[in-house]
């Protein structure tokens, strides 16, 4: 019997709804900073316009509510991709708000007023400052000087009619006084969305909320009207649950980018991200084109995707072990997908557009043989069972495709001339590497 995706049931005991964290009152919006923080990694390939505007239907098709198109005052080519790319978003009514960063220099944000004039449609300027005392010792500002450039940045911004996000650098590392001068003077200027950033990746889920408490109060006492941004790197590993924990605590739209690519070692993976706020009940958004927008951020921005790397990765949902393939062979003799995509799984690969998989290695079983071999329409012969498990015994690797099929063909040949199968003619082809 099919156990329906829709309703509740006893076959999973769910220790993660022990504790009942109250969904958010608001909708959590999101922001893809591919195109901006994700091409900052010194490692990346930075892609070819028609290739970004690709990866913007993608995002697109995932839900994604924002875009950083790119830093405007880079240089001309930068200005005329955020153009082009802001024009298909006008063009096609997505619903997709265009982004530009840039520094709270006039020389950064023109460009961005030229470019949205072009395009026909407002692109919100996120204007970013270091305020760390940190930062501020190593470039010689003092608070005041961190008031005035907030204070002309913003108010230039909007008086060309640009929408804006105040952004403080390495906000986790911050004083939270000179925060609530900081965010207050852009909030008074008109920024209508502050932004919460952990630049370097310092904080931890408990640092998180508490900051994150800090600003909601703050920005709740100058302007209950303005968003909060939560924009994580992964530098400790813990961008996923601080992001979630931000938004806990009041952060209603996060950023991320495709791979987790970005400065040093990154930032919040989008496709991780999305997955978890689907799981959690937070979101319900289509990921089946996941799978296709993480393949076109690692093909063009040159962005390897290991093997066993989550959702997305060549082993996310695939097995040769032969009690994990019984599994999931009895749940699909059954026509159930629903429970083969969890009996041995945590993210069900339905959701991302893929398929379990099953293949034959050292530690396979007789059903990796036998469900294989159905797959590809080929009779589960017992001697073909047999022979093939043998030699996947024997092996050091997978066998792949190429080696199944050979050994198929041999013992055809020799069945059908009454002859016996030799070990060693039936794996002659077979290499271990």
């Amino acid at each position: 019997m099919s156990v329906p995706n829709n309703e509740e049931h006893d076959l999973i005991y769910d220790w993660n709804l022990s504790q009942e964290t109250p969904a958010p009152a608001f909708k959590i919006l999101v922001t893809d900073e591919t195109l901006r923080d994700g091409l900052q990694s010194p490692s990346v390939i930075h892609p070819e316009i028609q290739d970004k505007v690709y990866l913007l239907y993608l995002m697109r098709d995932l839900g994604v509510d924002a875009a950083d198109l790119g830093l405007c005052g880079a240089g001309e080519k930068f200005k005329y991709h955020v153009t082009v790319l802001a024009k298909e978003i006008a063009n096609q009514k997505m619903p997709i708000k265009p982004q530009s960063a840039a520094r709270t220099m006039l020389e950064d944000i023109e460009p961005i007023v030229d470019a949205s004039e072009e395009a026909g449609i407002p692109i919100e300027a996120c204007i970013f400052l270091g305020t760390s005392p940190i930062r501020q010792y190593a470039e010689g500002w003092d608070t005041d000087f961190l008031l005035e450039k907030a204070r002309e940045s913003v108010s230039f911004a909007v008086k060309h009619g640009l929408p804006v996000m105040f952004v403080t650098e390495d906000t986790t590392r911050a004083h939270p006084e000179t925060m609530r001068k900081v965010y207050t003077e852009a909030i008074n200027a008109g920024a209508q969305r502050i932004c919460i950033s952990d630049t370097v990746g310092h904080a931890t889920p408990q640092g998180v909320r508490a900051l994150v408490s800090y600003i909601r109060k703050v920005v709740n006492e100058v302007n209950p009207e303005v968003g909060i941004d939560w924009h994580g790197h992964r530098d400790r590993g813990m961008d996923i649950i601080n992001t979630l924990v931000a938004i806990e605590a009041g952060a209603d739209r996060i950023h991320a980018c495709g791979l987790g690519i970005g400065e040093r070692s990154g930032n919040t993976p989008m496709e991780l991200l999305l997955v978890n706020l689907n799981l959690i009940g937070w979101a319900n958004r289509d990921l089946t084109r996941l799978p296709e927008y993480c393949q076109i951020i690692s093909e063009k921005c040159g962005a390897p995707v290991p093997f066993n790397y989550p959702v997305v990765g060549a082993d996310s949902f695939r097995t040769s072990t032969g009690v994990h393939a019984a599994a999931v062979v009895k749940a699909l003799s059954r026509n159930d997908n629903w429970l083969a995509d969890r009996v041995y799984c945590g993210v069900p690969a339905g959701m991302v557009g893929r398929a379990q998989g099953i293949e034959i290695g050292p530690m396979s079983g007789e059903h990796n043989v036998r469900f294989y071999l159905s797959q590809r329409n080929i009779e589960d012969h017992p001697m073909y069972v047999q022979k093939i498990l043998e030699a996947a015994k024997r092996s050091n690797r997978l066998l792949s495709e190429a080696d199944v099929l050979h050994m198929i063909s041999v013992m055809r040949e020799r069945l059908k001339a009454g002859k016996e199968v030799e070990d060693t003619e039936l794996e002659a082809t077979l290499t271990n590497t």
